[in-house]
C-alpha cells in the first residue's frame, strides 16, 4: 500500500489511522525476534500512514518501549503512542507475577514507561489488566492524575467488564477499550460493546486476526517456533484446531470472492463493524504489514458479513478463561 492512504477515525477525542500496529510479538510471546526487520516495519508503517503503535511496559520487561523509542526518536510527530501498564513481570523469565492498580505502582510505572519511550507524554495510557485488589475508581483516579501533570493526553482500559468500565469512566473519560475481538472472538459483543458504545468509547480490537489462525499461515502449532506461547492454547491444539481450520477455509473461500486475502476480509469484517474500530494487527514484517494494511480497501457484500459474523471457533481463548470473567491476571 503506498504511503499515507490510510482513512483516520476517532477513538474519543484521539484521531488515529483506522488500523494500528501491535508491536508485542517484535518482543514477546511470538518466538525469537528480528530487530532489524522490527525496526524496518516500524517505519514502514508510519510511511503507509499508520499513526497508532501499540505497546505495553510488560512486553519483553521493557524492551518493547525501548525498541520503539529507537523509532520515535525521529518521528514522534508522527504517530500517536499507546502503552499499558498493570501487570507485574519476572525480569528475568519475563513470567507474569501479578497485578498491580495501585496508584502507587501507577505513578511508578508511567514515570518508567515516558523514560523507555523517550517520550514527553504518552498519548493513550491503559491499565493492561484490572487489578481485583484495587478499586477500579482507585486505579484511574491516579491515572486521572498523569493528565494533569501533562503525563498522558487519554485513558484507556484493557479487557474490562462493562461495569468496571462504567465505574472507570465515571472517574474520568477512558478513551479506548482494548480487547480481544475478531471473526474468531466474540466475548466483547455480550456486554462491553454496548457499554462502550452507550458512553462513547472506542474500541482497540487486539489479536484481530485470531493470532495468526486467520491468516491461514499457520496451519499447525507444529509450524509454531517452540518459544511461541501459541502452543498452550486451546485453539490451536487437537481437534478444536482441525475445527478451526476448517472455519478458516471457509474464510479463504469468501476472500477469493472479493479478491482478498484472508487475513484482510478478517480485518475488513472489524472495519465494518463500525466507525468507532481501529483494530491492531501485530506483525515484525513488512510483508504482512502490507498484506494487513490492505484490509482497509476491502469492501463485503451484507452476505459476506453476515455469513463471517455467524462463524464461531472451537475452543477458549485461553487454558484458564477465569481472568475474562472475573478480571484475573493473564498477558493479551
Amino acid at each position: 500500500m503506498p504511503g499515507n492512504t490510510l482513512p483516520s477515525r476517532r477513538l474519543r477525542d484521539l484521531e488515529v489511522s483506522a488500523l494500528g500496529l501491535g508491536c508485542m510479538g517484535m518482543s514477546f510471546a511470538y518466538g525469537p525476534g528480528d530487530r532489524a526487520e522490527s525496526l524496518a516495519t516500524l517505519h514502514q508503517a508510519i510511511d503507509d500512514g499508520v499513526t497508532l503503535l501499540d505497546t505495553a511496559d510488560a512486553y519483553g520487561h521493557g524492551e518493547n518501549e525501548l525498541l520503539l523509542a529507537e523509532v520515535l526518536k525521529s518521528r514522534r510527530g508522527e504517530v500517536r503512542v499507546a502503552t499499558k501498564f498493570g501487570i507485574v513481570t519476572d525480569p528475568g523469565s519475563q513470567a507474569i507475577t501479578g497485578l498491580d492498580g495501585s496508584p502507587g505502582y501507577a505513578a511508578r510505572a508511567v514515570d518508567g514507561s515516558l523514560r523507555r519511550l523517550g517520550v514527553d507524554t504518552i498519548d493513550l495510557y491503559y491499565l493492561h489488566r484490572v487489578d481485583p485488589g484495587v478499586p477500579i475508581e482507585d486505579t484511574v483516579g491516579a491515572m486521572a492524575a498523569m493528565v494533569g501533570q501533562g503525563k498522558v493526553r487519554h485513558l484507556g482500559l484493557s479487557e474490562p467488564s462493562a461495569d468496571t468500565l462504567r465505574r472507570a469512566h465515571a472517574v474520568h473519560p477512558i478513551s479506548a477499550v482494548q480487547s480481544e475481538w475478531s471473526v474468531f472472538s466474540r466475548d466483547l459483543e455480550d456486554s462491553v460493546l454496548p457499554a462502550a458504545r452507550e458512553l462513547g468509547i472506542g474500541l482497540v480490537p487486539y489479536s484481530p486476526l485470531g493470532r495468526g489462525m486467520l491468516t491461514g499461515a499457520a496451519s499447525a502449532v507444529r509450524d509454531l517456533a517452540s518459544t511461541d506461547f501459541r502452543r498452550t492454547l486451546p485453539r490451536w491444539q487437537g481437534g478444536n484446531l482441525d475445527a478451526n481450520l476448517a472455519l478458516v477455509r471457509r474464510i479463504g473461500q469468501i476472500a477469493g470472492q472479493a479478491g482478498a486475502t484472508p487475513g484482510q476480509v478478517a480485518l475488513a469484517w472489524l472495519l465494518a463493524q463500525g466507525g468507532d474500530v481501529v483494530p491492531i494487527p501485530g506483525t515484525k514484517r513488512r510483508a504482512y504489514l502490507a498484506e494487513n494494511l490492505g484490509a482497509a480497501s476491502v469492501r463485503l457484500t451484507a452476505g459476506e458479513l453476515d455469513e463471517l459474523s455467524a462463524l464461531r471457533p472451537a475452543g477458549d481463548r485461553y487454558p484458564d478463561m477465569t481472568w475474562v470473567r472475573g478480571e484475573s491476571a493473564a498477558m493479551r
